[in-house]
């Protein structure tokens, strides 16, 4: 039986919160290709003007011009080897990180029912089951961690352990945000660890000591809370790092097809100042010729020419407009978007959202885009500030005005600043006056936030 005066003890960690991450083994292919000379005279890797001489290409290939030619592509045959290699780690990677979790449980029940073992003297049969519940009750503590947490405190108020109450309190820890929660999990683990059993059994010299062992439970069962948190704000920051380094990745390709895009523009101003007028000339004159000339060849040769250069400058016109519509994607020369596209634009947002609602069929092109870009820049700013928000984008008509109303919830985890111009929002104010518009953008009551836009009927 448990007795009335205990003294503080150590609790070990439990490690199996931890994720394991998956990075590929980089490795090296090495190739080597023994080269036999066919009529055995020359020198392979030497340049010879005896039959059968051997060269090495830079691309890794051996070439015969005798009696006999071999070729072997030997960076082809590195380069796939390395990337077999690289899948098969890959793949073993990820069947180890599923696999990490259950070995992790699987060692915590284990050390559970050592500790039990252990501690478990001679109570009956309702401490008996209180153990078992606790042991078995930690399989599944990833799934449900509160309930989890109260099967064990019955053991912990029975028996001396430490392995199945702190070990549900980490998993708590790093599983829920509510630190009052936690707080008080952390008081009621203490207070099951410091109570005697049976607590009637506890005497008046004894209470002291008991208030003591308190205080040091108290301390103890902090440890798992303050490093389940430590493991939650961690995975926390890995993921908004990578959102980070997602939008970097983002700004840089947004840079690099603006100086794409620049220098295209100047090579399309360079074609149409010199080499249009270039062409032109020529057709000019060509056209003079054939004019001019007397006999037949030399007018058929003029009207070629002649030709020839109004076909030029025909295409040339055409790439001019290409090279100046094109910002560094094939698909920026589509038409623009119109409202059969928002749900595509809604699907492929990367947050969850839900399209609702129609807009009138005979909206005019200005107003599509207005509506378009209006769902875009709001869908952008709540993967960007609330990460976790559930959006919804309403498409509504009431008669005098239709729009667009996009409102998210509030974030379900904390946000880092993350760069920007803080233009979104100005730009859809302004195409909104171009429409004679209202444009509102603002947070709701519940920690959410709306944005609206109203464009009168006939609009655009």
């Amino acid at each position: 039986m448990r007795r009335g005066t205990q003294g503080p003890e150590q609790g070990g960690t439990d490690a199996c919160g931890a994720q394991a991450g998956s990075a590929p083994a980089e490795g090296t292919v090495a190739d080597s290709t023994d080269a036999v000379l066919p009529d055995g005279s020359g020198t392979p890797g030497r340049d010879g003007d005896g039959g059968g001489v051997l060269d090495r290409d830079g691309d890794g290939a051996l070439d015969g011009d005798g009696n006999g030619v071999l070729e072997q592509d030997a960076g082809g045959a590195s380069e796939g080897a390395a990337s077999v290699a690289g899948a098969g780690s890959a793949a073993g990677w990820e069947r180890l990180r599923r696999v990490l979790p259950r070995v992790a449980d699987v060692l915590v029940v284990v050390c559970a029912a050592v500790d039990i073992g252990l501690n478990l003297y001679d109570g009956g049969p309702g401490v008996l089951a209180c153990a078992v519940v606790a042991c078995a009750a930690l399989v599944a503590r990833r799934r449900f961690p509160l309930a989890v947490f109260l099967l064990t405190l019955p053991a912990a108020l029975t028996l001396e352990i430490l392995v199945p109450p702190l070990t549900a309190l980490f998993t708590l820890a790093d599983r829920s945000r509510d630190r009052r929660l936690l707080a008080v999990c952390a008081v009621l683990a203490a207070a099951a660890m410091a109570s005697p059993w049976p607590v009637t059994d506890l005497a008046s010299e004894d209470r002291t000591w008991t208030a003591i062992y308190f205080v040091y439970t108290l301390g103890t069962a902090a440890a798992p809370v303050l490093l389940g948190q430590l493991t939650q704000a961690r995975r926390d920051l890995s993921r908004r790092l990578a959102e980070i380094e997602e939008a970097r990745e983002h700004e840089r390709a947004l840079h690099a097809q603006a100086v794409l895009a620049e220098e295209r523009a100047q090579l399309a101003r360079e074609m149409h100042d010199v080499v249009s007028h270039q062409v032109s000339l020529i057709a000019v004159r060509a056209g003079a010729w054939q004019v001019a000339a007397k006999d037949a060849d030399s007018r058929e040769a003029a009207r070629t020419i002649r030709s020839l250069s109004v076909s030029t400058l025909d295409e040339l016109r055409h790439m001019v407009s290409l090279l100046r519509a094109s910002g560094g994607r094939a698909t920026e020369l589509t038409p623009q978007p119109t409202l059969a596209d928002l749900k595509a634009l809604v699907s492929s947002s990367g947050i969850d959202a839900e399209l609702t609602g129609a807009l009138p069929p005979d909206i005019a092109t200005p107003a599509q885009r207005t509506v378009y870009r209006t769902v875009q820049e709001a869908l952008t700013n709540v993967r960007k500030h609330a990460p976790g928000a559930r959006a919804r984008v309403h498409l509504w008509d009431d008669g005098e005005e239709f729009g667009v109303t996009v409102t998210n919830t509030p974030p379900t985890r904390p946000s880092l600043p993350l760069p920007g111009s803080h233009q979104g929002l100005i730009g859809l104010r302004e195409r909104a006056e171009l429409l004679h518009a209202t444009f509102h953008a603002g947070p709701t009551p519940d920690g959410g936030y709306r944005v609206r836009l109203g464009v009168p009927a006939g609009g655009g």
